[in-house]
């Protein structure tokens, strides 16, 4: 397939002068359409900096093709502030800015439309504006991270901005709509609606409320859509996700507050991230081989994840664990021959043991890499015994990273347990900040000075035990 050629119109491309014009400048040399692909590869800003440059250059970053209107800046300001003010008045800046842009774009079709900053409903006119315009340009990743920039919003789905319902109205003539039928045969309903969604590839909606109809309409009518992204959402209870058609290999379900149950069959799925507080359903998903699974926070549980017969292919899983009481089911973990990356996220309690997880690591013969993230709950240290008789050789596992280590007698047991275990480990990561509620937001003095202290109980308690061959570092 031969790439689009890119030419400015006459009128957009003033009489060509460079400040220190000289025979070195070769890229000027390059026709319009090669420039305007180095400028995709630049962020919005740098590529349109560039038309300071050169005459000729005033114009082509109008065309390039990817738009990411990220201010990560401008959300750690606004997570450190905390003020209802200043939030107003930065996300006042960050709606003009893109408006400016797209009043100054050029571009007929777009590869990427990015959206990252926080913005809640009162901002819904700016988003639906925006969403229409990147559809109209038969955009193919289109990301709307609409996150909360501190903790007020950050679990209050109820503000979010909405997708609107209405650019998925079928059209019935010219300027007339009508909406989608909203019973069980709407995923076979094939309407004509205002924009052209087969050429949508991956679609991510954070903080942006979307029914399940929206869900359903667009995995039916965007054919070429490989990754779809849906988080912070409410009032959706049931989800299916099936189709022996669908392309789809990443899909991601994540805070979605009320989701009860969610059944997925999809023959292309390589990668599911998801957390329900009932059921998940897995079928003819045959090339799923990373998962991502929230188990102990409601009824689905560890024994319902065991059940899965594809826990058998996977090479990545990623837990979210809510309490290891009762742990002996992870006794019962299948063996897993073809894992290479295991992920536990766990909250602890106090002095409580976490030789539990062992179980999984041991279920996992050709296991790679072990990284703990463990979050404080309760603060506290003791002078137990540190217990080391477990006996488990581990021939494949070459870096272990502990993060939220905090000093315990259990901390260290847990570390030993792979000092003595694993025959080819290279290299042992020890973290001892404490997993974060949300992003950006800045950790408390008191949070401060309890990773200080880990972080010297870290040294002193780890320093004679690691050997020589095995490089450790503590972040």
């Amino acid at each position: 397939m031969v790439a689009k050629t890119v030419v400015i119109h006459r009128k957009f491309q003033p009489e060509t002068y460079c400040v220190g014009d000289d025979d070195d400048d070769r890229i000027s040399e390059l026709p319009d359409d090669i420039l305007v692909v180095i400028l995709s590869l630049l962020s919005l800003k740098e590529a349109a900096r560039t038309s300071i440059l050169c005459s000729r250059w005033i114009n082509l970053w109008k065309h390039t093709n990817s738009l990411d209107f990220d201010a990560e800046e401008a959300m750690c300001k606004l997570a450190r502030a905390s003020e209802r003010k200043l939030e107003e008045e930065e996300g006042l800046k960050f709606i003009e800015w893109v408006n400016y842009v797209l009043q100054s774009h050029k571009a007929i079709t777009l590869k990427e439309f990015k959206i990252c900053f926080d913005l809640s409903e009162p901002s819904q006119i700016a988003v639906t504006t925006w969403l229409e315009y990147a559809l109209a340009r038969r955009v193919q990743r289109l990301e709307f991270d609409l996150s909360a920039a501190n903790s007020f919003r950050y679990y209050r789905a109820d503000l979010n901005c909405v997708f609107p319902q209405e650019l998925l109205m079928e059209t019935n003539g010219v300027g007339s709509t009508s909406q989608p039928p909203s019973d069980t045969c709407f995923f076979n309903h094939h309407p004509r609606t205002r924009f052209d969604f087969k050429h949508l590839k991956v679609l991510s909606l954070k903080f942006v409320t979307v029914t399940r109809e929206a869900i359903e309409f667009f995995l039916n009518n965007c054919p070429l859509l490989e990754k779809l992204v849906v988080h912070k959402i409410t009032k959706i209870t049931n989800l299916e996700i099936c189709g022996s058609s669908l392309v789809l290999k990443h899909l991601e379900l994540w805070y979605c507050f009320d989701l009860d149950s969610v059944k997925v069959s999809a023959p292309n799925l390589t990668s599911l991230s998801v957390k329900v507080f009932n059921e998940l359903i897995l079928e003819n998903v045959p090339m799923l081989d990373e998962l991502t699974v929230a188990c102990g926070y409601s009824d689905f549980s560890v024994e319902k994840l065991l059940l899965f017969s594809c826990i058998s292919q996977l090479e990545s899983l990623h837990l979210f664990l809510n309490n290891l009481e009762g742990s002996t089911v992870l006794c019962n973990v299948p063996e897993m021959p073809r894992l290479k990356k295991l992920v536990i996220d766990y909250w602890t309690h106090g002095e409580e043991s976490l030789l539990a997880l062992t179980s999984l690591i041991r279920a996992s013969p050709y296991l790679q890499e072990f990284v703990l993230k463990l979050g404080w709950l309760e603060i506290s240290r003791s002078d137990r015994e540190v217990e080391s008789n477990v006996r488990f050789p581990h021939e494949h596992l070459k870096v272990v990273n502990f993060c939220g280590y905090y000093g315990r007698s259990s901390d260290v047991e847990f570390v030993r347990y792979f000092i003595d275990n694993c025959v080819v480990l290279e290299r042992l990561i020890i973290d001892p900040h404490t997993v974060a509620y949300t992003p950006r937001v800045p950790i408390s003095p008191d949070i401060v000075a309890e990773e200080i202290v880990a972080m010297d109980c870290a040294k002193r308690q780890l320093e004679s035990q690691v050997p020589a061959h095995i490089e450790w570092v503590i972040l």
